[in-house]
């Protein structure tokens, strides 16, 4: 297993945000975290990357654990992130957000990788290149969700946790999005897709959790959840 959450509690003041919760994720896989608005997805990506502190519970990352680690030392272990939102340096250029995306691999002297690296990135979203000295701040919301991707991948990350990458785009853009994920996929990354949009996560990933109110409610493989019928009702409108 890459990652592994074993009954992590985390508490805001004296509110049990998660409770228990354990997931997952091996080398390769696309796992879905899936549930409705304040379930907790979120305060779990914030678990596993350091962002927020765990009452009790156990956080491993290639067998090694990260449970108290910083965010920092975490990202040099070889997490990337998508967080929600993008987070971009909007100021910034294209090329300059790919390159802060870079920054551990480029004080390394891994300069000549991160340019091929960059070539690559190129390739899968070229419409980075055309708008490569833009502000990011002035891409679509769909190229920034792309840049977001994008500078994720440029730290060569052994796995990414993706937060809501559908969150405020059109369906058309939700589509290409996750053409870009199952792209990944076929690559061999190993993706924790936290999203709301439950159909398209689960047609897209290989097993999948359902949060509910702060614990994990069923597991199981993405068609199993597919063809649940509690699942259909409540996630899927069917």
């Amino acid at each position: 297993m890459i990652i592994e959450v074993k009954n992590i509690d985390v508490f805001y003041g004296n509110i049990r945000a998660l409770k228990k919760v354990s997931l997952s994720v091996d080398r390769g896989e696309i796992v879905a975290l899936i549930g409705g608005n304040g379930a907790g997805k979120s305060t779990l990506m914030k678990a596993i990357v350091g962002l927020v502190q765990k009452r009790s519970g156990t956080i491993l990352f290639e067998g090694r654990p990260i449970t108290a680690k910083a965010v920092a030392e975490i990202m040099r272990l070889g997490l990337g992130v998508v967080p929600e939102g993008r987070r971009l340096f909007k100021p910034l250029s294209v090329i300059d957000n790919l390159r802060l995306g870079a920054y551990l691999r480029i004080t390394n002297r891994q300069r000549h990788q991160v340019q091929k690296d960059l070539e690559g990135i190129f390739r899968l979203f070229p419409v980075l290149k055309e708008r490569i000295r833009q502000s990011a701040g002035t891409l679509s919301g769909g190229e920034q969700q792309m840049l977001a991707i994008a500078r994720a991948l440029m730290g060569q990350p052994k796995a990414i946790l993706m937060d809501e990458p559908s969150t405020g785009l059109a369906p058309i853009i939700v589509r290409e999005i996750f053409q870009v994920i199952n792209r990944l996929k076929s690559e061999g990354n190993t993706i924790l897709l936290i999203e709301q949009n439950a159909s398209m996560a689960l047609r897209t990933s290989d097993r999948a959790y359902v949060l509910e109110s702060g614990q994990i409610s069923l597991e199981g493989t993405a068609k199993e959840l597919l063809e649940d019928d509690s699942v259909r009702r409540a996630y899927l409108g069917v």
